[in-house]
């Protein structure tokens, strides 16, 4: 750690013990890393844009469509970890997408389901969300998808990133996107280094929870099939609602994340960022076998490091033993090329039965990006396996157990 980073850790510290969270992780993040631009792209308008919202307030979730047998997640379409892959220049190698020159591609065109904003209310405060819900909705239980965004972003730029929608509308499941307002982080950071935030029925993850059952009841969702995914701070957001809430959701996709409970204040959250979880691990509370997990990483990541996707990775297998520790269980490891992009290895974990417990993969020479996701977008890196598609083909493999 330099001296201006010493010095930028005390500074938060400081501002911490005054009460000035926001203040705090905000100097946290720009003395980390200069973030990447964020552009809010074509398919991506502001809330009053979007038809069906509300400027200036969110309407309430309309009554719930009628409820028949669950549906599965299909399965993911050949040739989807190509999608979208077509660029106008190449980076050099090492080099993030955000670094590239290139023209900007046409605009992506808007999936056909409907994208609006809500909110909800419930003893921890109130969260607005985004909601898509896909054309030709057959009326029966779709499964859920709960997506949590990084720092600077929205439910609506996470979304036109990742490109969820479109994914959604292919297979046939709801996406819900809970937003981060200023006014809880500056930089609409989700507080997954604080310990009122790390509770179950507290804090963020209790309107996170709230959000996800609302949905769930007044869209008549299958309660049995509902996931959660995230990037950055919204990765490990996502590892705390797995870890506390193991009964409501099936599966957990982290992105670029941290383990739960990787720090209790803005100084040890900075440190594991940099580093990596120095404590030792909390593994999942869940009553059975751990949440399955699926990990995505960039080994060349300089805002949160590559040790913390081991960490992810840990916290399930200690939950799968018997003695709490991660253990060797068996794993198959498979590489592979992306056609002018990013080379990356997908390790698989199972227990003991062969179930599949976790998949960690790692993309080499990746940044603080989601890979795959559209070209020019907000944190994205599209030279690399596209980790929305993975992401929905490991939670349609992980039905619930329980």
């Amino acid at each position: 750690m330099d001296a201006r980073q010493m010095t930028a850790m005390a500074e938060a510290t400081r501002l911490t013990r005054q009460g000035r969270l926001a203040e705090a992780t905000a100097l946290i993040q720009q003395t980390l890393a200069r973030p990447p631009v964020t552009r809010r792209m074509a398919d991506a308008p502001s809330a009053d844009q979007e038809a069906g919202s509300t400027p200036g307030g969110y309407p309430a979730p309309p009554p719930a469509l009628p409820a028949d047998q669950g549906t599965q997640l299909r399965r993911a379409l050949p040739g989807w970890l190509t999608r979208r892959r077509a660029l106008p220049g190449r980076a050099l190698p090492g080099r993030d997408a955000q670094d590239l020159r290139r023209p900007a591609p046409p605009a992506v065109s808007r999936p056909a389901g409907r994208f609006e904003a809500f909110s909800y209310s419930g003893a921890a405060g109130t969260r607005g969300y985004r909601l898509y819900v896909p054309s030709g909705h057959p009326g029966g239980s779709l499964p859920l998808v709960v997506m949590l965004h990084g720092g600077t972003q929205d439910g609506a730029i996470f979304a036109a990133a990742t490109g969820m929608n479109d994914l959604a509308e292919r297979q046939g499941f709801l996406v819900a996107y809970p937003e981060q307002p200023a006014s809880a982080n500056a930089g609409k950071y989700w507080n997954w280094f604080v310990p009122a935030h790390q509770r179950r029925d507290a804090g963020e993850p209790a309107l996170i929870a709230g959000i996800t059952r609302q949905v769930t009841d007044r869209y008549g969702a299958d309660a049995t099939r509902v996931y959660v995914a995230g990037f950055s701070a919204g990765g490990a957001m996502a590892a705390v609602m797995a870890a506390v809430y193991p009964d409501l959701y099936a599966a957990v996709g982290v992105h670029s994340g941290l383990p739960y409970a990787a720090a209790d204040d803005v100084a040890s959250g900075f440190a594991a960022m940099k580093r990596g979880r120095s404590r030792p691990g909390r593994a999942q509370r869940s009553p059975g076998r751990p949440v399955p997990l699926i990990v995505f990483h960039g080994d060349r990541d300089a805002t949160v490091a590559p040790a913390n996707a081991a960490g992810l990775i840990d916290d399930v297998l200690a939950a799968a033993s018997s003695d709490g520790r991660p253990g060797t269980p068996p794993a198959t490891v498979t590489t592979g090329q992306m056609p002018g992009g990013h080379a990356y290895t997908r390790t698989c974990y199972q227990d003991p039965a062969g179930a599949a417990l976790a998949e960690h993969w790692t993309i080499h020479e990746g940044g603080h990006t989601w890979s795959g996701g559209v070209p020019n977008g907000s944190y994205t890196d599209a030279r690399g396996p596209d980790a929305s598609a993975e992401f929905i083909r490991f939670f349609d493999e992980h039905p619930p157990s329980r």
